[in-house]
C-alpha cells in the first residue's frame, strides 16, 4: 500500500503556546490532534506521527568534503518549517488528502501531502 507523509508547516520561532493564540487553543488542538491519531492507529492507516522542536534547534550536516561542516540553525532561511509529521499507508492519493483535510481541522495548520517514492509491498 502507498505511503504518505502528511506535514504540517509553522513558524520557525514561537512562544509558549505555538502557533495558537491561547493555552486553550493549544491544548484543544493537542487533544484533537491526538483523537486524530488514535483514528488513523483504529483504522489501519497509522505509520509513525511526531512534531518537532523549533528549526532554530536544528543541526545541519554537510559531510560531503574531506571533513563534515556542522552549522547551527535551520538549513533554510524561511519565516515557516516543518513543525511535524504523519506517515500514514493509504490505498490511494484521494483518501490521503482525505485524512488530510481531517489533519489539518485537528492541528489548525494546513497539511502538505506527498507520497514517498517505494510502495510497499502488500
Amino acid at each position: 500500500m502507498p505511503r504518505y507523509m502528511m506535514s504540517v508547516h509553522g513558524p520557525a520561532e514561537y512562544d509558549d503556546f505555538g502557533n495558537y493564540s491561547s493555552r486553550e487553543e493549544m491544548e484543544q488542538a493537542f487533544a484533537d490532534t491526538g483523537a486524530f491519531n488514535d483514528k488513523l492507529q483504529a483504522e489501519g492507516y497509522w505509520v509513525f506521527a511526531d512534531g518537532l522542536d523549533q528549526a532554530t534547534t536544528a543541526t545541519v550536516v554537510d559531510g560531503q568534503g574531506d571533513e563534515p561542516i556542522i552549522t547551527d540553525g535551520p538549513y533554510l532561511e524561511s519565516k515557516e518549517h516543518l513543525g511535524g509529521f504523519w506517515v500514514i499507508e493509504a490505498p490511494d492519493l484521494d483518501v490521503a488528502l482525505r485524512l488530510a483535510a481531517e489533519a489539518s481541522k485537528a492541528c489548525r495548520g494546513k497539511v502538505e501531502v506527498r507520497p514517498f517514492q517505494t510502495e510497499m509491498p502488500q
